[in-house]
């Protein structure tokens, strides 16, 4: 078994930019044998020789043979990122933690609620059940983002929108007048959604604030806490479980999370200091 603590090189085949301050990585694994494979919903520890590593979700299809990462620009760590070309290499440790419920939502209506860089880690989710459609119900796709230059794969969201198997909505924050879509809070969007409450798998990344009144308003479509699922983001360090920089209540978001049944976390979800 491979050491998790030991960085696995990769090239960075191509650099893409989503929005002002926010990139895709696209790597290849140097040694092609030791290729990875993941599940949607989990993250890598990316690391910058020299400066340090710093946890990311995965964002590109299982089928890829390019591991995708969209990240945004916030820390040392993910500025580095952000200087580095084509052909340039980096550490990669992974992937770590838990995946979307993706067996238990075959069958069942999907919904997708999701705020700014969010949606990057359900993207995985979305290429799943767009690529298996017949084996889902109803696909929702509610995102919610802080203006029009903040908008995430937004050629891919047109062409989702275009479906007519999908239901996607977009709203913002703030609007310019040329913006003709909804304008406010993505909670909004859950009231009107088509989609059946007992027979739905809800799917949920964002701010924690935002996923909080999100899982309130799919209980009040009649949704179970069990029908509900996050991602949480801590700061995480080793991504094994040995820090405890993640350490969230009884929970250790590396190994427990980061995909999380809501009812097994509601009670700790706004919790000051913890």
């Amino acid at each position: 078994m491979a050491d998790p603590m030991l960085p696995e090189p990769y090239r960075i085949a191509r650099v893409r930019r989503e929005t002002h301050d926010t990139f895709t990585l696209e790597l290849l694994p140097i040694n092609s044998a030791r290729a990875m494979s993941f599940a949607p919903g989990q993250f890598n520890m990316l690391y910058v020789f020299g400066t340090g590593e710093s946890a990311i979700s995965i964002s590109g299809a299982t089928t890829d043979e390019r591991l995708v990462h969209t990240i945004r620009a916030v820390g040392t760590v993910t500025r580095a990122l952000q200087r580095l070309k084509r052909g340039d290499v980096i550490g990669v440790r992974g992937p770590f933690g838990t995946s979307w419920p993706m067996q238990e939502a075959i069958g069942r209506d999907v919904v997708i609620v999701t705020g700014g860089i969010g949606l990057a880690p359900l993207r995985p989710v979305i290429y799943q059940v767009l690529a298996q459609r017949a084996q889902y119900g109803k696909f929702v796709l509610l995102y919610g983002a802080r203006t029009p230059r903040d908008l995430l794969y937004a050629r891919e969201l047109e062409k989702w929108r275009g479906q007519f198997d999908c239901g996607v909505e977009i709203t913002l924050d703030t609007a310019d007048n040329d913006w003709r879509g909804n304008v406010g809070f993505v909670t909004a969007l859950i009231p009107s959604a088509q989609f059946n409450p007992t027979n739905t798998v809800a799917m949920i990344c964002g701010p924690e604030v935002m996923m909080r009144f999100t899982a309130q308003e799919l209980r009040k479509r009649g949704m179970r806490d069990e029908q509900i699922y996050l991602s949480l983001e801590r700061n995480m360090k080793c991504a094994v479980g040995f820090c405890g920089h993640c350490q969230y209540g009884p929970h250790f978001i590396c190994k427990d999370g980061p995909v999380f049944r809501y009812d097994r976390i509601a009670s700790l979800l706004g919790k000051q200091e913890l």
